[in-house]
């Protein structure tokens, strides 16, 4: 998808934890909502930005941040998003969970 996002959200963002496992259908079409959904995302106000994860065996965890409940909430109800989202469970996914949580703390390490 897109290259992550190192910056980190603020404390009292919402967070968005989607993990889902594939199905082995469509994979084009699965890649090609998923890069629109990014650009999608990224476009609606108060995102802060995603960081996203798939193993080979299709279990990927996608974390989505927004500035506060409201904007998730948006997100969740835009029009592009829910059709997709639909796509999603009839085509590409096998089972998945949404775990919605507020920023309390963040902090990063990286080596030189």
């Amino acid at each position: 998808m897109s290259e992550p996002d190192t910056s980190l959200p603020p404390t009292g963002a919402i967070a968005v934890i989607f993990v889902a496992q594939r199905t082995a259908q469509d994979d084009a079409g699965y890649d090609a909502a998923g890069e629109a959904m990014v650009v999608l995302a990224a476009q609606q106000p108060g995102y802060l930005g995603i960081d996203s994860v798939r193993d080979t065996d299709g279990l990927g965890i996608t974390v989505s941040y927004w500035a506060d409940e409201a904007s998730a909430l948006a997100w969740r109800a835009n029009a592009e998003h829910a059709a997709i989202r639909e796509l999603g469970r009839e085509r590409w996914y096998a089972d998945y969970r949404l775990i919605v949580t507020q920023v309390t703390r963040a902090y990063q390490w990286a080596k030189d």
